[in-house]
């Protein structure tokens, strides 16, 4: 079976292909991470929502005109790799561009899931188009199955809108972390990234170009792509010796999130997330934070009454609001 989808987007060819092709463009309407290699026979991998990524091979590339690419998800064995066919194709219109959408290979089951999710995800193509902000993806608020790779996953989903609202006014702006300002902290974050990759045995460099939220969104898709091929139930070998896989995997969600929260309190911004996720964040790494006092983490202090879960969480890791 296959499913069709059309939308009419008030921009140009070119532009209405950049949204469905390149990462920067795609982590704003339709994934958390994007690693895509845009060529005949080149491949891509999305993660779509948090613990659930799509992967395949591109067919056809006609720039501003149309893209064909084979369609699967991950350890998925009913839909693998390549499994499907989707084929995008752009048209001018008076309007701007028609995109449409037609996904083969389906079965009657899974083209009505995969329509329900087509749906959903244009409708956020046209919001971003049409206002250039789709807003949060209410599929990535509170994933199911949480685990510590899912959970850095849903951290970074919550934290690339306030990444992307920083300005260079606010880079020499105080934080919450002691003795660094927003761009201090925001190096830190990179640099963190890069090492927690490497315990995972990745070799990650900080990208020259692009903006911050490009910067940390790659980083930590490669980062979780390491991780995952990590046994967790394992120990992995350290500088300092042998260290419990899990407990390390757990700090990435806990960077992200904590550190999240410090550029948005440096730049007055309001970090949405929702509590599932925090919790399980907080108990997460509550080991690590308690083991990292007095170096990594201040001691804990006490929340306002008023605390949403992820100031009582920047607490007992340490750190209070920074108050208008």
């Amino acid at each position: 079976m296959s499913f069709t989808k059309s939308v009419v987007l008030p921009v140009s060819p070119d532009e209405a292909f950049a949204l469905v092709t390149e990462p920067e463009r795609l982590r704003r309407w339709q994934t958390v991470t994007a690693t895509v290699d845009l060529r005949a026979g080149g491949s891509y991998r999305w993660t779509v929502t948090p613990g659930h990524i799509a992967e395949g091979t591109y067919h056809e590339v006609e720039p501003g005109r149309r893209v064909v690419f084979g369609w699967g998800w991950d350890e998925n064995p009913e839909l693998p790799k390549d499994a499907s066919t989707v084929t995008i194709t752009i048209e001018p219109v008076a309007e701007g561009s028609q995109v449409t959408l037609v996904h083969e290979g389906l079965t009657e089951e899974q083209a009505a899931m995969h329509a329900e999710g087509w749906d959903h995800f244009f409708e956020r193509l046209e919001r971003l188009a049409t206002t250039g902000d789709a807003g949060q993806d209410e599929w990535a608020w509170a994933p199911e199955g949480l685990t510590p790779l899912v959970a850095a996953e849903a951290a970074l989903a919550a934290i690339q809108p306030v990444l992307r609202a920083l300005t260079p006014e606010d880079q020499p702006k105080p934080t919450p972390c002691a003795d660094f300002t927003a761009h201090q902290l925001a190096v830190h974050l990179l640099d963190s990234l890069v090492r927690l990759g490497g315990m995972a045995g990745a070799s990650l460099t900080v990208p020259e170009q692009g903006s911050l939220e490009d910067k940390v969104s790659t980083l930590t898709g490669q980062a979780i792509t390491a991780w995952r091929a990590v046994d967790l139930d394992g120990t992995v070998a350290t500088p300092r010796g042998d260290a419990p896989a899990a407990f390390l995997a757990s700090i990435l969600p806990l960077e992200l999130l904590l550190h999240g929260w410090d550029l948005a309190q440096a730049s007055g911004q309001k970090l949405n997330v929702s509590d599932e996720v925090v919790t399980y964040i907080h108990h997460l790494t509550r080991d690590v934070i308690a083991q990292g006092r007095g170096r990594s983490f201040a001691d804990e202090v006490t929340a306002g009454a008023d605390s949403d879960a992820v100031e009582r969480f920047a607490a007992y890791a340490g750190r209070a609001p920074i108050r208008a």
